[in-house]
């Protein structure tokens, strides 16, 4: 059996066992109807979205493809009124969540695959508990917001995250964090992954339609993780706008602290991988990875 086929794409209905991270506020349906259209599973980022735009964004998605897709939402507290019943009526095929935890009981009842994001074995072990089908790992490589939530903002780099995770829980691990490459998803399957997820390599597609100024910042400046963007730790390229606010006063609360940044200046998140990524349409990007994953897989297979 191909590496490649693990239990997450027959979970999701997908071909390549890969997730485009939903980025709120970074990437469009478009990217999420390209990346499915592919093959892999795109992630409509509906945290920051009114109850009509986010069914008129998952409407959309439906108009440009028919392969499965996912809506993301932040848990409670941070979860907007009124999206979760957007979902729960329009019925994507998967709904992803982080920050927290959304109770998949509703979601499961009609046919919705449910994913929660953990940053530790023992955050993954809590969303097992809940009754979701798979979690995403979140290593410290991940850029944009930790989605920590039983106590602090550990950092936990990949490598390590995964074979505990894989070891705590029963479920599907999703990967996360700084990864670019088809080597990259192999090593991360061989630690036990049934899958990854990919978020900074898609900022540098046209669909992200991400500006310049953004690609450029998280090629040529080191990301830091703070809370002085927007109240809550996230990964970012550490301008010198970013280095100012951490010197400054502490941030006001998640997620007000955004609008202080905002008076400063532009602010870039993303994670350790955004060195290594490839300027390519989303679709010719999955096809790659998954054309670099199978490589890399079959040179590590044992002889005979």
């Amino acid at each position: 059996m191909s590496l490649l086929d693990t239990p997450l794409r027959g979970l999701l209905g997908i071909e390549l066992p890969l997730v485009q991270a939903p980025m709120a506020n970074n990437a469009p349906p478009a990217l999420a109807a390209a990346v499915s259209a592919a093959g892999a599973l795109g992630s409509i980022a509906g945290a920051a979205l009114s109850p009509e735009e986010l069914r008129l964004a998952i409407r959309e998605v439906r108009e440009a493809t028919d392969r499965p897709f996912a809506v993301n939402l932040f848990a409670p507290p941070y979860l907007r009124d009124g999206v979760l019943e957007v979902v729960l009526e329009e019925r994507p095929p998967v709904f992803s969540f982080t920050f927290g935890i959304v109770d998949p009981a509703p979601l499961r009842a009609v046919g919705i695959v449910t994913i929660g994001t953990a940053t530790t074995a023992d955050e993954a072990r809590a969303l097992e508990e809940t009754g979701v089908d798979a979690v995403v790992a979140q290593g410290a490589e991940a850029g944009g917001h930790r989605g920590s939530f039983l106590g602090g903002f550990p950092l936990v780099p990949l490598v390590e995250l995964v074979p505990a995770c894989v070891e705590a829980v029963l479920l599907p691990v999703v990967a996360a964090g700084g990864i670019a490459d088809g080597r990259d998803i192999v090593e991360l399957l061989n630690l036990g992954a049934s899958g990854v997820s990919l978020g900074t390599a898609f900022l540098f597609t046209p669909e992200a339609g991400r500006p310049r100024r953004h690609l450029e910042a998280l090629r040529t400046v080191e990301t830091v993780v703070t809370d002085a963007y927007t109240g809550r730790p996230m990964r970012a390229a550490g301008t010198p706008v970013l280095r100012e606010l951490m010197a400054g006063p502490p941030p006001l609360p998640f997620p007000e602290q955004r609008a202080v940044a905002a008076q400063k200046g532009p602010l870039f998140m993303g994670g350790t991988g955004a060195r290594r990524a490839r300027e390519l349409d989303a679709g010719e990007l999955v096809r790659l990875l998954f054309a670099e994953a199978q490589e890399a897989g079959a040179s590590s297979m044992p002889p005979g």
